[in-house]
């Protein structure tokens, strides 16, 4: 899959996703397997450019390219000086965001509530893509609600504005995220513009990922919640759709080495009480399924130092069955 100068290396993407997709998170994703990885979304609030907390979002050292950066708001002059920003901080690649589902963001006529006012998404499209010399992306929802659906209208907005590539969560801003994903409108998407579109929504597994290829013609699928904890979920589809065949699922020692490795990664990124902190998520996340998880995670959440983090992740992964 090409997205302007960048060939990935398969057509698998990790989905942008607040709270989620930091660097280490990133890095970790494609290390095993991801072709691309989206950032944490930045405000075009100016104002936020200098906390920590958006220094960290802008931050790519070392990580592999492309480097992709989401960004939202609903104006179109600030969203250009936003990406201006970010591609001045290293970014390869201009994500805009028009599928948050969030009610803070919604509010403010970001994310997925801009898919109501056509107009002002071609205003947005056109300023921000004129803005850099970057690919500018777009991750959008099927439409606001299940009685406006306008996806393949914004897609087409998106095309003749030079957006280079799309991703299409298979769900109306009012669904969020219950129920099942809808992949009709993403194959008539896909029907109807030339760039790429990149299939979202539901793919948990190597043959849904295969499925979905098949029956959107999606050029890539985009994996959001489905890694967390999970990785390694990129390698196997990877795998999957290169050979027909399923890799065997991971050991837990080498579940206890990933995230060991995850854990070293947040700290030194984060520093001691903020590393801590964010690690207590990812730690819920890969200790689901094993026996005695929820006591661990009831335990694990309640420590203040890394050290004790690690100590307990390596006493719970050691009483594991194989």
């Amino acid at each position: 899959m090409q997205i302007g100068p960048y060939t990935l290396k398969n057509c698998l993407v990790l989905a942008p996703m607040a709270g989620v997709t930091d660097r280490p998170f990133r890095q970790l994703c494609k290390q095993m397997g991801a072709g691309m990885a989206v950032s944490e979304m930045i405000s075009s609030n100016s104002l936020l450019w200098g906390s920590e907390k958006t220094k960290r979002r802008a931050n790519h050292d070392g990580e592999t390219e492309p480097r992709c950066v989401q960004i939202a708001g609903a104006e179109p002059k600030l969203l250009a000086k936003a990406a201006q920003y970010n591609v001045d901080n290293g970014a390869q690649v201009i994500d805009i965001n028009m599928g948050c589902p969030a009610k803070k963001v919604c509010k403010v006529m970001a994310g997925s509530a801009l898919l109501k006012d056509e107009t002002l998404v071609g205003q947005i499209l056109d300023a921000v893509v004129k803005a850099v010399e970057v690919p500018v992306t777009l991750k959008i929802r099927t439409g606001w609600d299940t009685e406006h659906r306008n996806g393949v209208r914004i897609a087409q907005i998106a095309e003749q504005a030079g957006v280079q590539a799309l991703a299409v969560h298979g769900r109306t801003r009012a669904c969020g995220f219950s129920g099942e994903a809808e992949y009709d409108m993403i194959a008539e998407i896909k029907a109807t513009i030339k760039i790429p579109v990149i299939a979202n929504g539901d793919i948990r597994s190597p043959e849904k990922a295969k499925y979905v290829l098949d029956y959107t013609g999606a050029d890539a699928v985009m994996i959001g919640r489905a890694a967390f904890g999970r990785p390694w979920l990129f390698g196997e589809i990877d795998h999957y759709l290169q050979t027909g065949e399923k890799l065997l699922s991971p050991s837990v020692m080498e579940i206890r080495d990933t995230l060991l490795a995850h854990l070293d990664n947040l700290y030194q990124f984060y520093g001691e009480y903020t590393g801590v902190r964010m690690a207590r998520k990812h730690l819920s996340w890969y200790s689901k399924g094993q026996p005695h998880g929820a006591v661990f995670r009831n335990t694990v959440n309640r420590v203040a130092s890394s050290i004790e983090q690690i100590n307990l992740t390596q006493a719970f992964f050691a009483g594991c069955p194989n």
